[in-house]
C-alpha cells in the first residue's frame, strides 16, 4: 500500500466557525416552515452532490482517467504532495464560492467545483480497492460497496444524534482546528519522508470525521441563515467524503 494512498487527507480545513453564519437571522431562528424548508433543500443537495460524486467517479473509471490518475499519484511523492495541495486550494475556493452572497450561481459553482475536485481526488483510491478487491477474488466494487453502506450509516447514526438531542456542538470547533492542523502535518511528513501512518491513523482520523459531521450538522442546525442551504450541503458533502475516505483505507488495509 503506497504512501499516498495511507496518508490521506483533510478536506476540512478552510472551513469557518458559526460565527460566519450567524448575521441575517440563523434558520434556528426561522418560522417553522422556513426551517424545515432549509434543511430539505440542504439535504437534497447533499444527496445530489453524493450522486454526481459517485456519477464521476463511473466515468472516470470507464474512461481510463482514473488509472492515469493512479499512475500519476504513484511516481512519486512528491507528485502526490501537489496533487493534494491542489486539492487544497480548489476546496478553499470552492467553499468560498458556496458561501458567496453576489448569486446563487455562484454558490452551485461552488458546490460543483467541491464535488469534480473530490471525485478526482478519490480516483486513484477507488481503483486501488477494485485491484484489491479483484485479487481477494471479489467483485470489483466489492469494498467500495462496503465502504459506502459503512459510512451512509455512521453518517446517518450521527446526523440522527444532533437532531435529536438539538445540542449546539459549535464547541467542537477548536478540537476541530488542532485536530485537522496536526493531521496535516502528519500527511505532510509522511509523503515528505516516506512512511506510512498505518491503521491507528486511520481510525483517528474516522474519528475526526465523526466530530466534524456532529459539528456541521450542528451548524444547519443552529448557525446557518435559511438561504445558505448550498453552502450547508457542501460542508456536509466534505465530512462524508473525509469518513468515506478513511472507512475505504481501512477495508483495503485490512486486506493487505
Amino acid at each position: 500500500m503506497s504512501n499516498w494512498q495511507q496518508g490521506g487527507w483533510n478536506p476540512q480545513g478552510g472551513q469557518p466557525g458559526p460565527q460566519a453564519y450567524a448575521g441575517g437571522g440563523s434558520a434556528a431562528q426561522a418560522s417553522v416552515e422556513d426551517r424545515a424548508s432549509f434543511l430539505v433543500k440542504t439535504y437534497l443537495h447533499l444527496v445530489g452532490a453524493i450522486f454526481v460524486f459517485l456519477f464521476l467517479e463511473a466515468v472516470l473509471i470507464t474512461s481510463g482517467i482514473a488509472v492515469k490518475l493512479l499512475e500519476l499519484a504513484s511516481f512519486s511523492r512528491f507528485a502526490w504532495l501537489a496533487f493534494l495541495g491542489g486539492f487544497v486550494v480548489v476546496s478553499y475556493v470552492a467553499d468560498r464560492w458556496a458561501r458567496s452572497d453576489a448569486s446563487r450561481g455562484m454558490q452551485y459553482a461552488g458546490l460543483a467545483l467541491y464535488t469534480v475536485a473530490e471525485a478526482i481526488l478519490f480516483a486513484p483510491l477507488v481503483v486501488m480497492a477494485m485491484y484489491i478487491a479483484v485479487e481477494d477474488g471479489g467483485g470489483a466494487f466489492d469494498i467500495l460497496g462496503k465502504a459506502l453502506w459503512i459510512t451512509i450509516v455512521l453518517f446517518a447514526g450521527l446526523t440522527g444524534i444532533v437532531f435529536i438531542t438539538r445540542k449546539d456542538f459549535s464547541f467542537l470547533r477548536g478540537a476541530l482546528i488542532f485536530g485537522g492542523i496536526a493531521a496535516f502535518i502528519l500527511i505532510g511528513a509522511s509523503i515528505l519522508f516516506g512512511f506510512q501512518l498505518g491503521l491507528i491513523f486511520m481510525w483517528a482520523m474516522v474519528v475526526f470525521a465523526g466530530v466534524s459531521i456532529l459539528y456541521n450538522t450542528s451548524n444547519v442546525l443552529h448557525h446557518y441563515r435559511t438561504e445558505q442551504y448550498v453552502a450547508a450541503a457542501l460542508n456536509l458533502f466534505a465530512s462524508f467524503a473525509l469518513l468515506l475516505w478513511y472507512v475505504l483505507s481501512i477495508l483495503m488495509k485490512s486486506r493487505d
